[in-house]
């Protein structure tokens, strides 16, 4: 679950993020670059699907890369059957295990993030 926070409407929602040190191993951004690297094979397609560049997108997966034991994405180089990207086994459980705590966390904090909305100015 992503709670989307759009520019033109204040809305109230809570993200996780995992943290290593100064790095964020993967948060909301990250979670979903890897769906979209899954679904695209492709770093770049997954970048422009996403409103950002390569280089960005990359910087995100290699982010990620680094802070987990093995590589989330690999890529392949292109030739006569082309490039491309895809998850890892390691990075097809870490994005289940990441969306499985966003959804237990939302459930956990239902009830009192229901409170505080009604004490948030969101006008």
């Amino acid at each position: 679950m992503i709670v989307a926070m759009k520019k033109d409407k204040k809305s109230a929602g809570a993200r996780i993020r995992i943290v290593l040190g100064p790095d964020i191993a993967i948060g909301p951004g990250k979670a979903a670059i890897l769906e979209e690297v899954k679904a695209a094979g492709s770093i770049s397609a997954a970048g422009r699907s996403m409103g950002m560049g390569y280089k960005r997108a990359w910087y995100m997966i290699d982010t990620m890369n680094k802070c987990f034991n093995e590589p989330l994405v690999i890529t392949v180089k292109g030739g006569k059957q082309g490039g491309g990207a895809r998850l890892t086994e390691l990075g097809e459980e870490v994005l289940k295990r990441y969306r499985k705590m966003e959804e237990l966390s939302a459930k956990a904090i239902e009830k009192d993030l229901a409170s505080l909305k009604k004490m948030l100015d969101l006008k």
